[in-house]
């Protein structure tokens, strides 16, 4: 190989390095790629923890009234086959959810035996959680809706779930964006997983980035000190989930500029079980694009319900 040859080839490789890294020379791949696969071993540690999405067995819906609960067939809200038959009965009102325990029956809160106790749903500063063996239940709300979001700490899923599957780590999928602000910030309405159910989250603003010669928008949601986007993309329902996928970055200074690291999108809890209640892609947030960046989906990572009876 020339000379000439060898000095063509050394400015290719120079010029892609430049492309992959956003521009920035001093962009340390390896570094990157080592920060992205501790990331990913701690999303499975979370994924596969106490309160992980992969344990969830159940949600049930209440309006106000009185719900008898247990394992039996002929409870309001049944359980799974390893809880008493019957628990007791959740008093539902507007103002929250009293559960009511029989005698004889272990349930606890903290580690201590109750028999009656206001659930404090997780709006509240001091949200409640019962248990009764390996069985785990609070209350959530949801736009003025009360639910009873019941867990399994020895669910068969933890055991079974398999390697996420990735797309091959790619650095040109980490973009600078700038965030255009509303004049006032916006409470969108968003539909969720949950027919009926609305997710209303804050927006500042939309972000604006390119991909290859390409210029998207999204719109963002104010997430304490982060940006909050929910995605779909020319990948969603084929490889990646239907609903879409979640992403953070960082809230933009006064420059306006933050990174979007689409290697970081990852899979809402939906995915995994019927027992959440998350976001979708709006229509102003489907890209145009192939996203082949980030979590795949594999539909067997899912459970049904009859798995965990």
């Amino acid at each position: 190989m020339t000379r000439r040859s060898l000095s063509g080839l050394t400015i290719l490789v120079a010029c892609l390095l430049a492309a992959c890294s956003g521009g920035h020379p001093d962009f340390d791949l390896a570094a990157y790629e080592m920060d992205l696969e501790q990331w990913r071993e701690q999303r499975l540690g979370r994924l596969k923890g106490p309160h992980g999405y992969l344990n969830l067995a159940g949600l049930f819906w209440v309006e106000p009234g009185t719900y008898s609960f247990g394992s039996a067939d002929d409870n309001d809200i049944v359980f799974p086959h390893k809880a008493a038959s019957r628990i007791g009965i959740f008093q539902v009102a507007e103002t929250g959810v009293v559960m009511q325990i029989d005698a004889e029956t272990d349930v606890r809160y903290e580690g201590i035996p109750v028999r009656s106790i206001l659930i404090g749903d997780d709006k509240t500063d001091n949200p409640v959680t019962i248990t009764h063996g390996s069985l785990a239940w609070t209350v959530i709300e949801r736009d003025g809706r009360y639910a009873v979001r019941l867990r399994d700490h020895e669910h068969p899923a933890i055991e079974l779930f398999p390697p996420i599957e990735y797309y091959a780590i790619d650095p040109s999928m980490r973009v600078s964006a700038t965030l255009r602000r509303f004049d006032e910030p916006r409470v969108l309405n968003v539909e969720t997983v949950i027919e009926g159910l609305g997710y209303r989250p804050q927006s500042p603003g939309t972000v604006v980035f390119n991909l290859g010669e390409e210029t998207f928008e999204l719109e963002a949601y104010a997430s304490g000190d982060k940006l909050f986007f929910v995605f779909g993309d020319q990948t969603s329902g084929r490889e990646t989930y239907p609903a879409g996928r979640f992403l953070y970055a960082a809230m933009p200074g006064d420059d306006g500029v933050t990174l979007l690291d689409f290697n970081r999108a990852y899979n809402p809890p939906c995915a995994f079980n019927s027992f959440a209640t998350c976001p979708v892609a709006s229509p102003r947030n489907r890209l145009a694009v192939r996203i082949a960046a980030g979590e795949k989906f594999d539909p067997s990572t899912h459970s049904t319900p009859d798995s965990i009876h």
